[in-house]
């Protein structure tokens, strides 16, 4: 493991503190503070607009494939309109993810930290043919260090990990032909339906736990310390309670095939004690599988605690969670590329600006990302507040970029009325 992660995109302070932050630099007169202000507010309510219909795009697709649906579906799609309303899902979904600065899981990545020792010293199985598709997202990445304790406290030792701030998991099951081929009946999902859960604080090697349908399955260890002492105990109950009747049914055996030359008597004392002899191996075997049980079941509750704390949305609620967490970022990486471009009045090139930003983060904050200067001058240059020539990036005045920005908010639905009008004369 690096002991340094690669920086990421994901600025980690919420958005008003970016705003207080660049005021609290006393690079710009306090006279202007409070229309600095109002320049993120309307900025702000861009976004919210914008994403509140990439929010309602997700509901429409999402809808017939969502199991905590609680609304009548009016028309039985087609499966060449369900296959598109998933493909339209997941290539929505991809933006708004990468709006929000989450990374992909890459698959290899994937079966990577599942071949990593889990931090639960949980060893789970995953059957990845019950899945039309797997989809890993991540965003956040830190170094944290554990201290595992084992040999009943006796033995200590500290590891270090990468744990994920956020993971989100989209997975779509098969449908139910699949499953019937399978003579499997009882399941727990809804096959053909598609699942999107979101949770937080998850460490890489346990990205397996966050499977709908992993099942805990035995370590060596956990084997050897149920199975060496049943083993022991096992012999010791057969020598004590099954030995002289064990010895007797063998001679009689041995008699009647020819192998022994004296005949043997059982009567109702041996039969007594050979039932009470099975009675106490059939009593110690249910003791055994009972034992077996009952650690398996600590360790679905180890699971179980764990997933509850760390679950934080499912299914079409995740979409609101995401749409606000995007949100968030294309207004903090719009708010500091213009900010910087503010104070530096004289325009900033691509590279100037995006060391500007990492290094003020970094040195004032103690926070590496790498910015996305890119990302942040498109949507700039989309509202019309920035201008590029030869290289060289210069922004609107405060007031000038306020103004332009409440014009354009108020030209939104400018067409629509206009028809409207026309309509109706």
């Amino acid at each position: 493991m690096a002991d340094e992660l690669q920086p990421q995109r994901f600025i980690p302070f919420r958005k008003s503190d970016v705003v207080e932050m660049c005021l609290a630099e006393g690079r710009l007169p306090d006279s202007v503070g409070s229309a600095f202000r109002d320049f993120c507010r309307i900025l702000e309510a861009f976004f919210h607009f914008e994403f509140h219909r990439v929010l309602e795009r997700l509901k429409d697709c999402y809808a017939p494939f969502d199991p905590d649906a609680d609304t009548r579906q009016i028309i039985i799609l087609p499966d060449s309109d369900r296959e598109r309303l998933l493909k339209e899902l997941v290539r929505e979904m991809m933006v708004l993810l990468n709006a929000a600065n989450f990374e992909q899981i890459t698959e290899e990545s994937l079966k990577q930290s599942m071949a990593v020792e889990s931090l639960f010293k949980i060893r789970l199985a995953v059957d990845f043919s019950d899945f039309e598709d797997i989809l890993f997202f991540r965003r956040g990445e830190q170094i944290k260090e554990e201290v595992l304790v084992s040999f009943f406290g006796l033995k200590k030792r500290t590891i270090r990990f990468v744990n994920y701030d956020r993971v989100l998991v989209y997975i779509r099951f098969k449908e139910q032909n699949y499953f019937d081929a399978q003579k499997r009946r009882h399941l727990f999902f809804k096959p053909g339906s598609t699942i999107i859960k979101l949770f937080r604080n998850v460490p890489q090697a346990d990205l397996e736990m966050l499977f709908p349908n992993s099942e805990i399955r035995m370590k060596p260890i956990d084997k050897l310390i149920i199975g060496v002492p049943a083993a022991i105990s096992g012999i010791i109950v057969m020598v004590s309670k099954l030995g002289a009747s064990l010895i007797l049914i063998v001679s009689l055996v041995a008699f009647w095939v020819g192998l022994g030359e004296h005949p043997v008597d059982i009567n109702q004392h041996h039969l007594v004690a050979l039932g009470l002899g099975l009675g106490a191996l059939a009593g110690y075997l249910f003791k055994q599988i009972g034992k077996f049980k009952n650690r398996k079941i600590r360790f679905m509750k180890t699971l179980t605690e764990s997933l509850y704390f760390r679950n934080l949305d499912n299914n079409a609620g995740v979409f609101h969670h995401m749409i606000d967490a995007a949100e968030e970022e294309e207004f903090k990486e719009a708010v500091l590329a213009y900010y910087f471009l503010l104070v530096a009045g004289a325009g900033l090139s691509r590279q100037e600006l995006d060391h500007a930003v990492e290094r003020w983060l970094a040195e004032r904050w103690n926070c590496r990302i790498n910015f996305e200067v890119d990302d942040a001058l498109k949507k700039l240059e989309r509202l019309g507040i920035i201008s590029i020539r030869a290289d060289k990036i210069r922004c609107r005045p405060l007031e000038d970029a306020k103004r332009h920005l409440d014009k354009s908010w108020d030209n939104f639905f400018s067409y629509v009325f206009s028809q409207e009008i026309g309509r109706s004369n």
